[in-house]
């Protein structure tokens, strides 16, 4: 390894792993052992992969245990050296480390982009369906069904999407996903003039496109971020999902009444085409498929992932037992807190403009300002999430204790608030509460979502979809099942009580069986 890593190369620290000099032979790396037994095994290790010609990384070799100080350390050390210019030959450079951030910073920005609009596209129709309603005298009922049809596709392509991601990659399928669903946006007003049918057909479509959009983001971050970054990307994607909730509420009613019904499915539709543009030329399956990547921020990538060495198949999908995963309660913990998310968060996106218009009397514009106020926060307390978590992880907190942690947070506290938003009785205090409610939601992101990689590594999309898919269930029901509660009692307040039930229900079983150790 004679030019990789330089003799001169030194690094000091307050961790014992490190204290002495970060020096290495010509001939070998040096085994950093483990001090505190967290880790089953380790050992540093060099890989090589082609792009254009080689280019070699190092890569982090770790057992199944949580994650906590020793990991970083190991990343710190690869990080001094890759800095120094010590790795791969690189000549030493001031600007390193403005190197090895630029790209993945990129690709996490176009994934934030697009979830923005993945949002958008479908908070449009929950302004639109109003005068849609108003036009074909559309039953309260129905309008619950119209909303829902976006989910009777959308439950297939979840596992079906998660299963592509992991064999063709993320990046690939997310390309066809939005292709797909901009399409269908951009038919949804023609179809809601044309009859019924075409429109639930439509929406079905849109659906099914967007269905493979959580799969490929949860696989692309999980191949560019190292595990001690994944949350603050999720977070910063998820804040761009929150942010498309604030565009289609607030842009929606005013394009309406410029253009007419069409023009916000237009716009979306538009700029999920110019998207793709530059997704299929700038963003790669993985990192060492990257021709963009400098050889600096791949060695940090590499080195802060983990990799089991019990279970190489050389570079193919492993079969997932799908018998013994049903069987291991981690896994239904995440199912049931996907679940319960899901029943929340499209209650909330489907019937809040209809709750501040009927329950708080207020007009379509105002009504969708007052729901897009609580997105907006989100979107901040998206990415405040995410960086908590990485805090803590870094700051040698087991990854369950994190787990659970985020995850409490982000159920009871819009539990409390669907309990407190019963007796506001006026937009603004219901707004309020929706914000808090809201913003302490986004939490669970750092949480169950980033939990399915912890319990499943290998076949991640692939569980992602399945827990999905149980989640668009508890969507479907809850979207209809609110307008049909509505109709019976002539209230919104037993379906919010049955909804923090739920949230609180969910938040018992996840921290009675949660798990941050591999499971299949």
């Amino acid at each position: 390894m004679a030019g990789i890593i330089s003799s001169s190369s030194c690094y000091k620290t307050r961790h014992n792993p490190f204290q002495q000099p970060c020096c290495y032979s010509s001939q070998r790396m040096r085994l950093i052992k483990n001090p505190t037994n967290h880790l089953t095994s380790t050992r540093m290790m060099r890989s090589r992969s082609k792009i254009a010609g080689k280019r070699s990384g190092l890569v982090v070799v770790v057992g199944d245990k949580d994650y906590g100080k020793t990991g970083r350390r190991r990343v710190e050390g690869v990080k001094c050296m890759a800095e120094e210019g010590a790795v791969s030959g690189a000549p030493p450079d001031s600007t390193a480390e403005d190197k090895v951030e630029r790209y993945r910073l990129t690709v996490v920005c176009l994934v934030a982009f697009v979830m923005c609009l993945c949002s958008a596209d479908r908070t449009v129709m929950s302004v639109a369906i109003v005068p849609l309603a108003h036009t074909h005298a559309w039953s309260t009922s129905f309008v619950g069904i119209v909303q829902s049809s976006f989910l009777w596709g959308y439950i297939v392509s979840s596992v079906i999407g998660g299963a592509m991601a992991d064999k063709l990659g993320g990046a690939r399928v997310m390309a066809w996903g939005v292709a797909l669903w901009s399409l269908a946006t951009l038919l949804t007003p023609w179809a809601a003039n044309h009859s019924s049918a075409t429109l639930l057909v439509v929406r079905a479509i849109f659906g099914l496109a967007e269905g493979v959009a959580f799969p490929s983001m949860n696989i692309l971050l999980s191949r560019w971020f190292p595990i001690h970054e994944r949350a603050r990307a999720v977070g910063i994607s998820m804040a761009g999902f929150q942010l498309g909730n604030v565009l289609g509420l607030c842009l929606t009613p005013v394009l309406m009444s410029l253009v007419g019904i069409s023009g916000p499915f237009l716009l979306f539709a538009s700029l999920g085409i110019l998207w793709l543009l530059a997704w299929v030329y700038g963003v790669a399956n993985d990192p060492t498929q990257s021709p963009f990547i400098s050889n600096l921020e791949l060695q940090l990538i590499q080195a802060g992932k983990f990799v089991d060495s019990s279970s190489q198949s050389n570079g193919k999908n492993i079969p997932l037992p799908l018998g013994i995963l049903l069987s291991k309660k981690p896994f239904w913990a995440i199912l049931i807190a996907n679940f319960t998310n899901n029943w929340g968060y499209f209650v909330l996106l489907s019937w809040m403009p209809i709750y501040f218009k009927t329950v708080l009397n207020v007009n379509l514009k105002e009504a969708a300002w007052f729901s897009a106020i609580p997105w907006g926060v989100m979107a901040v307390s998206s990415f405040v999430a995410g960086s908590a978590s990485d805090y803590l992880t870094k700051s040698g907190y087991s990854l369950i204790y994190v787990r659970k942690m985020m995850q409490s947070i982000g159920f009871i506290g819009p539990g409390l608030s669907l309990l407190c938003l019963n007796y506001a009785k006026s937009p603004g205090v219901a707004s309020i509460i929706l914000t808090i409610g809201l913003s302490l939601s986004s939490f669970s992101q750092a949480g169950y979502f980033l939990n399915i990689q912890d319990i499943a590594p290998h076949s991640a999309g692939l569980i992602h979809g399945i827990t999905n898919a149980a989640g668009t269930v508890a969507a479907i029901i809850s979207t209809i099942g609110a307008g049909y509660f509505v109709e019976w009692l002539g209230s919104f307040r037993a379906f919010l009580t049955l909804t923090s039930m739920l949230y609180f229900t969910a938040t018992i079983f996840y921290n009675l069986y949660a798990t941050a150790e591999r499971v299949v």
